[in-house]
């Protein structure tokens, strides 16, 4: 099954207005984490004088990024453009999966265990994956994160699980 879309015609839910509904989409999503953004940094100190205070930043890109959503669903409007596609779930819901049990592994399991098995699940989120290839990789990163962390950054980790140290 092929994550391209068809080109067949597609009954959109938007207003006729919309030419370009990805585009549009896209537009307003962004302005969404832009107010998401400016709402978020609300209680943080601005910028007093030239002095800038720890809210100045997040509120200048967000102005930024409302802006530039602003521009892309504006777009949306004037030009034709693609229709929305459709999404594949599989690989954000792995490499998340992914994220979640590394979180919950590396005490109880180390590091060793934990990122190679965490490698793994993640490489589930692609039907491409050649295993032998994706185990030879998930070693080879497995065997730098174990040299990088506790001797590179001096990280205190655990590196094995606790049953074997025991």
């Amino acid at each position: 099954m092929s994550d391209t879309p068809s080109e067949a015609p597609v009954k959109s839910i938007l207003p006729t207005w919309v030419r370009g509904p990805q585009d549009f989409v896209g537009g307003i999503a962004m302005m969404a984490v832009a107010v998401f953004a400016l709402w978020a940094s609300s209680d943080l100190q601005g910028m007093h004088g030239f002095s800038f205070g720890a809210g100045t930043a997040p509120r200048m890109f967000a102005v930024l990024l409302l802006l530039l959503g602003g521009a892309v669903a504006l777009v949306g409007v004037l030009r034709d453009g693609p229709h929305i596609a459709a999404y594949s779930w599989r690989g954000p819901l792995f490499v998340s999966a992914a994220i979640v049990f590394f979180a919950v592994a590396i005490r109880p399991l180390g590091l060793v265990v934990s990122a190679f098995a965490a490698f793994l699940i993640a490489a589930m989120g692609s039907h491409e994956t050649k295993w032998i290839e994706a185990i030879i990789v998930g070693g080879c990163l497995t065997i730098g994160c174990a040299l990088l962390f506790p001797y590179v950054l001096g990280l205190p980790m655990p590196m094995f699980p606790r049953f074997l140290i025991q």
